[in-house]
């Protein structure tokens, strides 16, 4: 799997520590972590929690990425903007139980975190509790485990609901204002990371169109 990790300007002094946490965890696994930053809080290149939405939506609908972690100061406005966009199913995520039950009952391919609400001593210890819980199984997994039939069932009705709600990821990222979308685009190893991993010769056609 291909994990992208993303933060937004208000945390993104902490981008190292979690980097390297979400690395320490899931590579034991097999599974595969690219950083799209922000690296540090003096980077040149910040974007916004609704920006982090336009860069989960653009890896996720391309293939570039399989799972996205993100998150902001609370979570809360990183998940609100991931879920303004289709085929993004993102969870608010705070502990290790969240995160195990989003993958098993939600079965989504995002998570928000806050990184500063309740960020203190032992912080990064439930980062690391946190992803091992979220990757410890194959997502859909159900709990209960007698709960699985209607939970998958749940998760096709609203993949199929945000088919019917949602226009096509590239006449979203048209539609936006151009520099809003430039700037979700703009980080140092972006265009290395994700034209290495895109599945879609459309949204890469896309993206080339929007970065000029």
């Amino acid at each position: 799997m291909k994990i992208a990790l993303i933060n937004e300007n208000s945390q993104a002094a902490k981008n190292e520590l979690i980097f390297n946490t979400l690395k320490g965890v899931v590579e034991p696994m097999g599974h595969e972590v690219f950083n799209y930053g922000m690296y540090g809080a003096e980077d040149p290149n910040a974007i916004t929690y609704v920006q982090i939405g336009i860069l989960s939506a653009v890896l996720l609908n391309s293939g570039a990425a399989d799972f996205v972690i993100t998150g902001c100061g609370t979570g809360e406005g990183a998940m609100l903007a991931c879920n303004s966009f289709p085929k993004v199913l993102c969870g608010h995520v705070t502990s290790p139980l969240d995160a195990y039950l989003f993958s098993q009952v939600n079965d989504g391919n995002c998570v928000a975190m806050p990184f500063a609400q309740g960020f203190g001593w032992g912080g990064e210890l439930n980062l690391q509790y946190t992803f091992e819980k979220l990757f410890v199984a194959p997502g859909g997994g159900g709990y209960p485990k007698e709960r699985v039939i209607p939970e998958q069932r749940n998760k096709k009705i609203l993949d199929s609901v945000k088919e019917v709600t949602h226009v096509d990821i590239c006449t979203i990222l048209r539609n936006l204002d151009r520099e809003l979308v430039k700037g979700a685009l703009s980080g140092a190893k972006f265009q290395e990371y994700f034209f290495a991993n895109c599945k879609c010769d459309k949204i890469a056609a896309c993206v080339k169109e929007i970065l000029g």
